[in-house]
């Protein structure tokens, strides 16, 4: 039987909620080096420019294709808010950053085989509401969440995000930062409105 949440349609100038977890809910994150590797893939795949590797492969970009709206990664699983201008590059942007990932993790830890669960998951979020209430649902992951440091929440907060972070489109529906993070805080709310999306999402 399919997964649920498996893409199987993707839509173009759509914004989605996408996810991945370990395989057998293992870390993907084991030092405070993999969540910075991690981040550097997402400047490889989202630069203005074309990236060049050490051995000369000119790496994918998809700068004009999808833009990176929100993140949270944890030990052993990630979210990702993306946004795509045109198909199928939702499904090439998280290929080329699964892939590359899984190879710097197989040769850091001498090891082979899967490091994900199974391909990506995805969620088509087609209205205002939900995308405000998806960004705090993703920020909202830690325990910790206001001094967590491998989320886009202090972008959020303070300004000052890489280039490969676009930030605008969810703070545009607020009348300012503070006024982004006060929803965030507020908890109430969030947990009425988690419980009309957890048919969407996956349990952790």
């Amino acid at each position: 039987m399919p997964s649920r949440n498996v893409l199987k349609q993707q839509v173009p100038d759509s914004y989605y909620h996408v996810y991945a977890r370990g395989i057998n809910k293992r870390k993907l994150f084991r030092e405070d080096s993999d969540y910075k590797y991690f981040l550097c893939l997402f400047g490889r795949y989202l630069s203005e420019n074309p990236v060049i590797g050490k051995t000369g492969v000119v790496y994918p970009n998809y700068q004009n294709k999808i833009e990176l709206l929100a993140y949270c990664l944890m030990s052993n699983h990630f979210h990702m808010l993306l946004y795509q201008t045109d198909i199928p590059y939702l499904e090439k942007f998280m290929r080329s950053l699964m892939t590359s990932y899984s190879r710097y993790f197989n040769l850091k830890y001498k090891r082979t085989g899967s490091v994900f669960e199974s391909r990506y998951k995805a969620v088509r979020i087609d209205q205002e509401a939900y995308l405000r209430h998806i960004t705090r649902y993703i920020h909202l992951n830690p325990r910790l969440w206001e001094r967590y440091k491998h989320s886009s929440l202090r972008y959020y907060r303070e300004g000052g995000e890489p280039i490969w972070l676009k930030t605008g489109k969810v703070l545009d529906l607020f009348l300012s930062r503070q006024k982004y993070m006060e929803f965030v805080a507020d908890y109430e709310e969030t947990h009425s409105v988690l419980n009309n999306l957890k048919y969407y999402i996956d349990d952790k």
